[in-house]
C-alpha cells in the first residue's frame, strides 16, 4: 500500500482520544520541532487508516509517523523524531 502523500519531513498520524499522541505532541512541541498533523477521525481518512494498519501487522495504531523519505515509526519517542528530522534536513 503507497503511503499518503505528504509535503512536510515528519508527518503525524493521531487521534485526540490516544493519549501517546498528546504525549508525543507535547514533547515536540516543546521543542519547536515542526510536523504535521493528520486526524485519523476525520472523515475521508480511509486509506489513511487502511495504510497505518499495512505498516502496522494489520492494526490501526497511534500515533504512527511517516517521514518524508517514505519510512514511517510507530508510537516513537520524540527523540527518535528529532534524530530523523535532523537527519532528513542534513542538520547534526
Amino acid at each position: 500500500m503507497t503511503a499518503p502523500a505528504t509535503t512536510s519531513h515528519v508527518t503525524i498520524f493521531a487521534a485526540d482520544w490516544c493519549p501517546f499522541c498528546k504525549k508525543l505532541r507535547q514533547r515536540l512541541d516543546r521543542t519547536e520541532t515542526p510536523y504535521d498533523l493528520v486526524d485519523v477521525e476525520d472523515d475521508g481518512m480511509d486509506d489513511v487508516n487502511e495504510w497505518i494498519k499495512s505498516v502496522n501487522d494489520g492494526n490501526r495504531i497511534v500515533p504512527t509517523v511517516l517521514y518524508s523519505d517514505g519510512t514511517h515509526a510507530t508510537n516513537p519517542e520524540a527523540s527518535a523524531v528529532r534524530k530523523k528530522l535532523r537527519e532528513l534536513t542534513g542538520e547534526e
